[in-house]
């Protein structure tokens, strides 16, 4: 057996937002914490690639639960105030205005809820006051409590609204953007979405991704946490009910009181020694995405689309989210302008980006011939530019490809590549757990798996699991 090298007092398996949040916390208390990842890059699900010199965000879109300077009491100012994090160094830059487009109605929305709440009231008029009940629940709703019992979402919304198309509209962009779970969400995630997208609101900063990637990965230095890139952690072997030895991608061996997962609750059991492979299987997700780039010369506002910032649209009667039929499901997505944020002193991109997400099969994609799946990359891309333009103002097609500048596309197995996560989950497992609670009495969760949602979310559960489970637990602070 090879000499164990290091032990620490918690090692966080995965340098994505919920990981780097997770170790930011424990490293201001004084414990001594390393961070292990195998790729090369951090950030996991949002992070960002670069090709040419030029970078691309992957993941969400925007950065959701925004709030204007001075709004206290909500997700984003209490991870800042638990990560030390001065709002400007996130310099966060809200949205215009987004849009759910359905074939027979639109509802605009922007970070001021009033304008949402005015266009249910409005074209939806014999649901007004069962909406209102239900922004009520939603608002008095205790979404993070970590022993609340699941709830279906569809079944209670259904006891406020009458209207399915109204009932569509709202879970289209809050499934789009946080759903692991089919047709249906557990209650507590709807809320949280929610409140992430409608009640708060969406934002990014000028440079994308990196610059939140950038600041979290500095307050972790600061703090003096430890980090290992291109090394992961290969196995966790077993002993008395608790993780002893965390074997790592190159052979050596660590230990940790407390060991911290962030890549997802069946890719966590499947490390185990021995592994829990019947628990992890039954419990994998079945929802991936692809997506197209587009990069322009000129801004989307040149070509008559510089009103919304992100649009989720839908051309069916009903909305189906569900795993995809073909390799990729053209019938609902998302289109986001990266341009068409407010950034400040009138700043804008260096150049036009469009992207387009669907939902996209992974067993379809997974193992194609490279020949044969650089095709379909092909075929499918120019699919999904079609199939969003539908909801766009029209445009002179050979002036828009006379002004296109490079493309790119990543399907589920690019997601699967760069996340681990078994089928290219996009959101991880459908059942979550929200204690972070494992077989194992040292070994817990954080990050997707655990259920809080989105960029925010995610960095809340981080710091939420080290709190709960390192700081606040025996030997803690």
């Amino acid at each position: 057996m090879p000499a164990t090298s290091q032990h620490y007092d918690a090692v966080i398996i995965g340098a994505g937002m919920s990981g780097l949040a997770a170790g930011i916390r424990l490293a201001h208390f004084g414990r001594k914490v390393c961070i292990f990842e195998r790729h090369n890059a951090p950030g996991g699900l949002n992070s960002f690639y670069s090709i040419v010199g030029r970078k691309f965000d992957v993941g969400l879109h925007a950065m959701t639960n925004y709030v204007a300077p001075g709004v206290k009491g909500t997700p984003l100012t209490k991870l800042l105030r638990q990560l030390r994090i001065d709002r400007e160094e996130f310099a966060l830059c809200p949205q215009k205005r987004s849009r759910i487009a359905f074939p027979d109605c639109q509802l605009h929305f922007t970070n001021d809820f009033a304008v949402l709440d005015a266009e249910v009231r409005e074209k939806f008029p014999h649901d007004a006051e069962g909406w209102g009940r239900l922004v009520q629940l939603v608002r008095t709703y205790d979404d993070v409590a970590l022993d609340a019992q699941p709830r279906s979402a569809r079944e209670i919304v259904a006891q406020h609204l009458r209207d399915p198309l109204l009932t569509d509209m709202i879970f289209c962009p809050v499934m789009y953007y946080g759903s692991a779970q089919e047709r249906d969400m557990e209650f507590g995630q709807f809320v949280i979405m929610f409140k992430a997208l409608f009640l708060e609101g969406f934002a990014r900063p000028l440079d994308g991704v990196r610059v939140i990637i950038r600041v979290l990965l500095e307050k972790y230095r600061q703090a003096g946490g430890e980090r290992r890139m291109k090394c992961g952690v290969a196995r966790i072997i077993e002993r008395d009910g608790r993780a002893a030895r965390l074997v790592l991608d190159d052979g050596s061996e660590v230990t940790a009181d407390h060991v911290i997962s962030s890549i997802g609750h069946p890719e966590t059991l499947l490390l185990c020694e021995p592994a829990r492979a019947t628990e992890a299987h039954a419990n994998v997700g079945q929802l991936s995405y692809a997506e197209t780039i587009t990069v322009h010369r000129q801004p989307p506002a040149r070509w008559g689309w510089g009103h919304d910032t992100i649009v989720f649209f839908n051309d069916s009667p009903r909305f189906h989210y569900e795993r995809a039929r073909e390799a990729i499901d053209l019938r609902s997505g998302v289109i986001c302008f990266p341009n068409n944020f407010s950034y400040a002193d009138g700043a804008d991109l260096p150049e036009g980006l469009v992207r387009v997400t669907c939902l996209a099969d992974f067993d379809r994609w997974a193992t194609l011939p490279e020949e044969t799946y650089q095709a379909e990359k092909r075929r499918w891309f120019d699919a999904i530019q079609r199939s969003a333009r539908r909801f766009l103002p029209p445009v002179d097609e050979s002036a828009l490809a006379a002004d296109l500048v490079t493309t790119d596309m990543f399907t589920p197995r690019t997601v699967r590549k760069f996340t681990g996560h078994l089928n290219g989950a996009i959101y991880g497992a459908p059942r979550k757990l929200r204690d972070g609670r494992t077989h194992l009495q040292n070994l817990y969760l954080c990050g997707t798996d655990q259920g809080f949602l989105g960029i925010v979310g995610a960095m809340l559960s981080g710091i939420s699991m080290a709190n709960y489970h390192v700081l606040q637990g025996p030997g803690g602070r």
